[in-house]
């Protein structure tokens, strides 16, 4: 009983007359957005909320996001007020320039006093510039006319030009450049007409023709607000360029690591994997017809196993501690000899040969050396009818030249294998400068053919 009343009073509360403030609670708090990513419209846009109502910030008509004015260090500029209205600056500008007016209007005694009609023009200039982020172009044209109609009726000049200053600059900020300049252009206009022909009709009474001399300074403050405000426009683009550049550089040092680490893996596991699939096999055919050759198929499974487990977790620990040196070297050339000895617990008889004077190699270079002889003698094992194959080194001036050849034919069948050893190996040599040419002989069998650069600086 209890439990149907309380789920009857659940589902009427659901449909009552709060339930929509709770949903709107809900999506306020789970994301609207999370929803909204499943589709878009075919137009670009943003898809409508869940209620049907468009999105607070939908997108421009060209798809990119709207406006977001953000601090040089990226953090997004919150503008104060509910419904993130300028409130805050706007007050102060309007008082700055309301008690500026009136200490100006003292040294401007030939001027109208400041009255009534003065204030409410001031403040009519000022009250604009709440929306001046939202509607740059009309609030930059509407505070032009409050100013001119303000100069009409015989101000005092001072202040009232600070309202026109951050509208344009707003403006200008805003990408609209040419509306801020068309703005003060025509606000520079009318002050020509007022100051040299229209004065006689207007207040104040008596009033001259003012000197042409002023309007060099009148029009060097028009070129001042709109070179200041283009300048903070191209650094917040520049700002926002260098960011996106940042952010780019991080997500492609993330994604060479990722690929680094997944190189890494896949050429310890695909040769120690491989080596112990073949010995398994072994194991199993002779388990009971050769208990001692079955005995040391398991015995080169157990040391290729350990010998993966501590590459693996050579890797994994430089994941969790990325700044410490390594507890192990990296392996290198001078490692083949393991390589032999497990390919040879594997059937495959291999020869190495080496020409040219032997140097010690850049860290880098002798590690993708290794890996790349690794998964060539890898392939031999898994993809090869071949049981021998021949290692050639040769040290040459500035460069290290690794083939790998196998006398085939190819087996046909299904390895086991991810498909990636020879992106992997290109990759690695890539990485250095280098080249890798892999194919089929005109003899038959295979070829792996890498060139490693050796920079000079790094050769003892």
């Amino acid at each position: 009983m209890d439990q149907e009343r309380t789920g009857g009073r659940g589902h009427r509360h659901e449909d009552g007359p709060f339930a929509r403030g709770r949903r709107r609670g809900r999506w306020r708090e789970t994301g609207w957005r999370e929803h909204a990513d499943a589709e878009s419209r075919p137009d670009g846009r943003e898809p409508r909320r869940p209620d049907g109502r468009e999105p607070h910030h939908p997108r421009r008509s060209d798809g990119r996001e709207p406006f977001r004015a953000r601090w040089p260090d990226g953090r997004e500029l919150r503008r104060s007020g509910r419904h993130g209205l300028p409130w805050r600056s706007t007050v102060l500008i309007a008082v700055l320039v309301m008690a500026g007016t009136g200490f100006a209007a003292r040294n401007q005694p030939d001027r109208e006093a400041v009255d009534a009609l003065a204030r409410v023009l001031l403040l009519l200039g000022a009250a604009p510039l709440l929306f001046r982020y939202r509607w740059p172009v009309p609030v930059v044209f509407g505070v032009a006319a409050v100013t001119l109609g303000y100069l009409v009726a015989g101000y005092p000049y001072g202040p009232v030009f600070v309202l026109i200053a951050v509208a344009c600059f707003a403006a200008v900020v805003r990408g609209h450049r040419t509306a801020a300049a068309w703005a003060l252009g025509l606000l520079w206009a009318g002050h020509l007409l007022l100051s040299h022909w229209l004065y006689q009709w207007l207040p104040p009474a008596g009033d001259g023709p003012a000197p042409w001399g002023q309007e060099l300074p009148a029009a060097a403050f028009a070129v001042a607000v709109l070179a200041a405000s283009e300048t903070v426009r191209v650094r917040r683009e520049q700002w926002a360029q260098l960011r996106a550049e940042r952010a780019a550089a991080e997500r492609r040092r993330a994604d060479e690591e990722r690929l680094r680490i997944a190189r890494e893996l896949h050429d310890v596991l695909a040769h120690s994997i491989s080596v112990i699939n073949v010995q398994a096999g072994v194991g199993l055919a002779l388990l009971d017809s050769d208990p001692e050759q079955a005995r040391a198929a398991l015995t080169t499974i157990k040391a290729a196993s350990k010998e993966a487990l501590g590459e693996v977790r050579q890797v994994l620990d430089t994941l969790r501690t990325p700044g410490d040196a390594p507890r192990a070297p990296a392996p290198g050339l001078d490692r083949l000899p393991e390589l032999v000895e497990q390919a040879a617990a594997t059937g495959l008889t291999v020869a190495v040969t080496t020409s040219g004077p032997r140097t010690a190699l850049p860290p880098g270079a002798d590690l993708a050396a290794f890996r790349i002889v690794q998964e060539a003698l890898t392939n031999v094992v898994r993809h090869s009818g071949s049981r021998t194959a021949r290692v050639s080194i040769a040290y040459g001036s500035g460069r290290l030249d690794l083939t790998v050849d196998d006398e085939g034919p190819a087996t046909g069948t299904e390895a086991g294998g991810s498909g990636n050893g020879l992106a992997g190996m290109r990759e690695r040599a890539a990485a250095l400068g280098g080249t890798i040419e892999a194919g089929a002989r005109p003899d038959g069998g295979f070829r792996v053919h890498a060139v490693l650069p050796l920079r000079p600086e790094e050769t003892p």
